[in-house]
């Protein structure tokens, strides 16, 4: 699981210290990758790997569920391949020691698409959470009232329930730990910038996208909000964090 593109080209590829220089034609190996990437970086070290190694089978796995998931051993992985791939048994046994949910999602390079059309569903609602929520924590609701009723409401959602933006509201959130100990804003800027570039590749329109993505860029700037956890950004647009 690397930060980039750039990081499993050269753990794959490199022909001296790569995975690659250890594979021969008659390697039978399953190589998991599990980085948050673009999706023809993915295909490109697919295809490279089956030339050297035709016997070994590459898949892209993100996984989703933040920090919190991982140290409880609950993230998902969603799996480029299909359910009737001959290497599910294996892959989801493997998968699941680490995570709860392994999910399929089609061919090679869908799990990708499938994380990164969940982080921009992600960020994009961290925004709106931090915006709601500082709107009507000003106009005088409490911050736990306030997502107690997002939470019985039609705007229920995970970032609110689980990692809410706003300090203390969940104690096991990392706004509640300073913004330390999460996804870093720098990574959701990554990741939103992803899934913009794959809309753009198959014709998709993101009305919301540059908005979130000039949010996350200039968090990512701010002395106060680099390095830490992405749902900092409510502290980037003004949010009060002393209420209680």
């Amino acid at each position: 699981m690397l930060p980039e593109g750039a990081h499993v080209k050269s753990v794959y590829l490199d022909p001296t210290t790569g995975i690659v220089a250890a594979l021969t034609n008659s390697s039978n190996k399953l190589l998991i990758d599990s980085s948050t990437i673009d999706t023809a970086t993915s295909l490109h070290v697919r295809e490279h790997l089956s030339t050297v190694s035709p016997l070994s089978l590459f898949y892209d796995a993100p996984v989703s569920g933040g920090v919190l998931g991982a140290v409880n051993g609950s993230i998902a992985f969603f799996l480029g391949c299909l359910l009737s791939d001959a290497n599910m048994p294996r892959l989801t046994a493997l998968l699941q020691t680490m995570g709860g949910k392994v999910i399929p999602c089609g061919g090679p390079s869908l799990g990708l698409a499938a994380k990164l059309s969940n982080n921009y569903l992600s960020g994009i609602i961290t925004i709106a959470c931090s915006e709601a929520m500082d709107m009507g924590m000003r106009a005088g609701i409490d911050a736990k009232v306030l997502a107690s009723v997002f939470a019985a409401g039609t705007a229920q959602n995970a970032i609110c329930d689980v990692f809410n933006p706003v300090p203390g509201v969940c104690p096991q959130a990392p706004a509640s730990n300073g913004y330390r100990g999460g996804f870093r804003v720098q990574l959701m800027k990554k990741d939103i910038g992803l899934a913009m570039g794959m809309a753009r590749s198959v014709g998709a329109r993101n009305v919301l996208g540059a908005s979130g993505l000039g949010v996350y860029a200039a968090a990512s700037e701010a002395t106060d909000c680099r390095d830490l956890d992405s749902r900092v950004v409510y502290r980037y647009l003004g949010g009060r964090e002393d209420y209680f």
